[in-house]
């Protein structure tokens, strides 16, 4: 049954920056920011459908980014509009100059690639018994997209649950980066004083990739002001990552064929190096038949959510996936956003996406899988890129909810009295 219900909702899964646009150039001048009027799920999947950038929806009020082409679509499919500013403008305005290859001032506390290698390599080091960094391959750009292993025998594989964390799928969602070197931070450094989280890390084996595209985070900042960059660097415009997964993947209207789109999943399923570095990951982990990651989240920015699978289906239930899985999926799910504060949803909710990981993770190998779309609920344009001064409290707001999927992960029925 699909469900209709009010949301202040930012769709960071939705299209981000309209147009066709070439990988080398920013965000289209001629984008606007827009409010529209769409009181359904069938009225703001119509509105998503014309290419324009959904960035939240309140009640029957979705702000959008639009070129003005399709700002006439929208006005001639009946939908009442009004023009909230430029979207360059909004951009601009939230840095006071450039500062080449970084992060601008106002957001120092963000870690950029090569100082997110640097912390991660200084965990590996610094506990050498419980964490263990490698590279799970090369992004396009040929970046290593680094994965951290803690565990308590972190050099054996046990049979143990294992938990995979991934971070930055979407270039511009950089506070996920810091939600991910959170989680490694805590389960490291944490270890030899918090009984808590000892007793996680000897009973589980905790994988964290921390930017699955490192290549399009590196280039959002690269001038020192932010290019609102969402795919990866593949020519000739760049694909959206989390449409180029392999389950559903072009299945049912939920991203674009067009180069230029800003869902555009490419020529084929896993036509990008970042989905099939992440594809090769968990395939490797079947061993003797079976899946050893058990449970997953996929941290994206922004709107407060947190989502569970299909995508690609308005239905609750779908060929694999029944009432008992649903019901799994969903009571976890909102225990979860319990404790985070975000609204607890099934991915389709927002509207119709096929080719997406959690899809994926799912349909193809039955690991327990969200996405947790972060802070914050709304903001436009400048939603992407919240000031450092939040990375701390917006972070450490997930803990209990990353502690209460590590506790499910040996068997998520159990939250809802079923056995594994």
């Amino acid at each position: 049954m699909r469900k209709h219900r009010g949301l202040l909702v930012a769709i960071c899964m939705a299209l981000i920056v309209p147009g066709a646009v070439s990988a080398g150039a920013a965000p289209p001048e001629s984008a606007g920011v827009y409010d529209v009027t769409a009181k359904t799920v069938e009225l703001r999947t119509s509105v998503a459908s014309t290419g324009v950038d959904v960035y939240s929806v309140h009640g029957d009020r979705m702000t959008v980014a639009a070129t003005k082409e399709q700002a006439r679509v929208l006005r001639a499919r009946g939908f009442a509009q009004t023009f909230q500013g430029d979207v360059q403008e909004q951009l601009a305005a939230l840095t006071s100059g450039p500062s080449a290859r970084d992060f601008p001032s106002g957001y120092a506390g963000y870690h950029n690639y090569a100082e997110m290698t640097a912390e991660l390599r200084k965990a590996a080091s610094d506990f050498p018994n419980i964490a263990k960094l490698s590279s799970i391959g090369k992004s396009h750009e040929g970046r290593d997209i680094w994965m951290l292993k803690i565990s308590d025998n972190v050099n054996s594989d046990e049979n143990e649950p294992e938990v995979l964390f991934n971070c930055n799928i979407h270039a511009r969602e950089h506070l996920t980066v810091e939600m991910c070197l959170r989680i490694a931070k805590r389960f490291t450094t944490g270890y030899a004083s918090n009984s808590a989280i000892k007793g996680v890390v000897d009973s589980r084996e905790i994988l964290i990739v921390p930017s699955v595209n490192p290549d399009g985070a590196e280039y959002d900042i690269a001038t020192g002001q932010f290019r609102s960059w969402r795919k990866n660097r593949q020519a000739p415009s760049g694909t959206d990552i989390n449409r180029n997964f392999g389950y559903k993947w072009g299945c049912c209207g939920g991203s674009s064929g067009s180069t230029g789109s800003e869902t555009y999943r490419g020529p084929s399923a896993f036509s990008t190096p970042e989905a099939q570095r992440i594809r090769d990951l968990v395939n490797s982990r079947v061993v003797g038949g079976k899946q050893q990651i058990t449970a997953n989240i996929d941290f994206h920015t922004y709107s407060e959510l947190v989502l569970w699978p299909f995508g690609y289906t308005q239905n609750d239930t779908a060929p694999g996936l029944n009432a008992d899985e649903q019901k799994a999926f969903s009571t976890l799910g909102r225990q979860m956003a319990q404790t985070n504060g975000y609204t607890p949803q099934q991915g389709s909710d927002l509207y119709v996406t096929d080719g997406d990981i959690t899809d994926w993770m799912w349909g193809q190998h039955k690991i327990w899988t969200y996405t947790f779309e972060m802070y914050p609920s709304g903001g436009g344009a400048g939603g992407f890129y919240p000031r450092d001064t939040v990375i701390e409290r917006e972070t450490a707001r997930n803990d209990k909810a990353v502690d209460l999927l590590l506790s499910y992960a040996d068997c998520v029925p159990r939250v809802i009295g079923k056995t594994c």
